[in-house]
This record gives C-alpha cells, sequence and structure tokens, in this order.
C-alpha cells in the first residue's frame, strides 16, 4: 500500500507549552486511521497542521506526495475537512451551505446543486434541505459538515471528534457514514477520545497522549495481549473492605472500583458464583457480578496508565 500521509517529528508549541513533540505517523491509501486520546493530547492541534490550518513549528509533511511543510494549502484540493466545532453558516440554509463550499472548491452550479441535494438526500437531511442551518440539531449539524466536507468528493477526510457532544442515535448515525465512506475508498483521518469509536471504526489506530505517539499498530494487534482473557466486576451496597481477592484466589488480579466493587482479571474462566459467596462470607452485600469482554479500554490503560473513565463513553451499537 503507498502511504498517503507522511508525517516525520511534528512539532507545535504555544508559548511555553509543546502540544505536539515531534509525532511521526504515516496513513495508508484508503486507510481508516484513528488518533486516540484524551482531550489535551495534541489531537486537534495535529490535525490543524496536517489541513494546513497551522504551520508546524518543526518537522516534515506530505500528503499524496506533496510537500506541504513549506507551503501548508498545496494539498487543499485532495482533503475534506471536518472540524471538531462547525464553520457552516448559521444564516444559510443546509443546501446553500452545500453550494457555497462547492463553489470554494471551483465547481460549477449545475454540478455543485446537484451533488448538495444528493448529498442530503443520503445523509437524510433532504426534508431539511430549504431550512437555515442555524435551526439544526446537533446531530444535523455534525451530518451536514461531513456532507460539506465530502462536497468535492476528496480523496482524504480528516474528522475531528466527529461524535461528541451528540446523541447516540445521531452518533450511531455517523459512524455509519464514516464507515461507508471508507468502503467507498475515502482514506479517513478519524481523532477521537471515545475509546469505543475507535474500536469500532478503525483498522490501525495511534494512542496520543500529551503530544506524544506511544503506541500505533492495527487494531488487531492492540487487542491481541487481551484476547483469551477473562473478566469479571462485581459491586457491593455497603461500606466493604474485606480481603483482597489476590490473596485469596492466587490466580485473579484484582483492581479496586469506586464507589463499592472490585474488578478481577484471569488468564483462566472464574467461577463467578465462588467469588460472590467469599464476598457475601466476608460480609459485603453483592448487587451485582457480571461479565466482561476485554476490549481496546483495557489496552489503553495498560500502555498509557490513562483509566478509561477519563477518555469518555458512549453508548450505541455501530
Amino acid at each position: 500500500m503507498t502511504a498517503i500521509i507522511q508525517a516525520e517529528d511534528l512539532r507545535k508549541r504555544f508559548g511555553e507549552v509543546e502540544a505536539v513533540a515531534g509525532i511521526s505517523f504515516s496513513v495508508q491509501e484508503g486507510e481508516l486511521f484513528g488518533f486516540l486520546g484524551p482531550n489535551g493530547a495534541g489531537k486537534t492541534t495535529t490535525i490543524k497542521m496536517l489541513t494546513g490550518l497551522a504551520r508546524p513549528d518543526e518537522g516534515t509533511l506530505a500528503i499524496a506526495g506533496i510537500d506541504c511543510s513549506r507551503d501548508p494549502k498545496a494539498a487543499q484540493h485532495l482533503i475534506g475537512v471536518v472540524p471538531d466545532e462547525s464553520n457552516l453558516y448559521p444564516e444559510l440554509t443546509g443546501f446553500e451551505n452545500l453550494c457555497f463550499c462547492a463553489a470554494l472548491y471551483g465547481m460549477e452550479r449545475a454540478r455543485r446543486e446537484a451533488r448538495a441535494r444528493e448529498l442530503l438526500e443520503s445523509f437524510g437531511l433532504a426534508a431539511a434541505g430549504n431550512r437555515k442551518f442555524g435551526s439544526y440539531s446537533k446531530g444535523m449539524k455534525r451530518k451536514l459538515a461531513i456532507a460539506a466536507g465530502i462536497i468535492h468528493e476528496p480523496a482524504i477526510l480528516f474528522l475531528d471528534e466527529p461524535t461528541t457532544g451528540i446523541d447516540v442515535l445521531s452518533a450511531r448515525q455517523i459512524r455509519q457514514l464514516i464507515a461507508d465512506l471508507h468502503r467507498r475508498g475515502t482514506t479517513i483521518f478519524l481523532t477521537t477520545h471515545y475509546i469505543e469509536e475507535a474500536e469500532r471504526l478503525c483498522q490501525r489506530i495511534a494512542f496520543i497522549v500529551a503530544g506524544r505517539i506511544v503506541r500505533t499498530d492495527t487494531t488487531e494487534n492492540l487487542l491481541m495481549p487481551v484476547q483469551g482473557k477473562h473478566m469479571v466486576e462485581i459491586s457491593w451496597a455497603n461500606t466493604f473492605d474485606g480481603e483482597d481477592l489476590s490473596k485469596a484466589f492466587p490466580g485473579l488480579r484484582a483492581a479496586s472500583l469506586l464507589p463499592g466493587g472490585v474488578r478481577v482479571e484471569s488468564d483462566e474462566p472464574i467461577h463467578v458464583g465462588v467469588l460472590v459467596r467469599f464476598l457475601e462470607e466476608q460480609g459485603a452485600q453483592v448487587l451485582e457480578a457480571r461479565r466482561l469482554q476485554p476490549s481496546l479500554e483495557d489496552v489503553f490503560v495498560n500502555i498509557t496508565g490513562i483509566k478509561g473513565e477519563s477518555m469518555g463513553k458512549q453508548g450505541g451499537g455501530a
């Protein structure tokens, strides 16, 4: 495969803060590549450098073989951008916004109007096409922003936190739109702090923390270390400080959960009933015991030391 994005030792400072601290990565043509990290990790700064909205202080950047280090806008005709905050005009209708964006790319009137109607239809926004953008819900605004980002049919689409702050149903619809675009051959660079979203969508993922990439690999390879592990989460109602489970059950690795609970992990099957009886004998008023499926969250925590709770949760199926 051919690297359509190639970044080497990118750095960006804001005063004394080094937001991006010498990162290197490549994205293959046709790939759905994810940047996963907590808020403030450097994801948005990176995407701004990649899309010509910010110039790197150091490092080199090439898109489709075009050196963008000296001229950040040299490859803009090849890319579409969906920022984390909408840049469309609230006083224009959805249709007018799409036509305006298409005009910026030099599309002729007949073509841009046809393309705008096509996207409104395929994104489920046809009925709202003549309404002002300012009246749209958050989910509708995000869908129209994606439509605007692909109005000129770019080879590469940059999506910065595409499902943040929207309802579960809209987030599911947007993830489906992203997956459909990828299946049609669009190269997608996606930033997110939702671990589940990265796991569902991305072929390869870079973990970025404090401006540095700490691991890059395929989703399959990242998940390999946790495959075959067994995990159980138990919660209780009362104040309970029982014996350490890892002492009573040497094969288990246990971590406390607050408030009131424990998460245990083992390379062998876990007998939940035995654990519950032991805890109740110790005085715990057990509320729930459930088996967990090991996920990318466990990998992320192991590699970065950052608890998954700080990354944000998002419900809804893919």
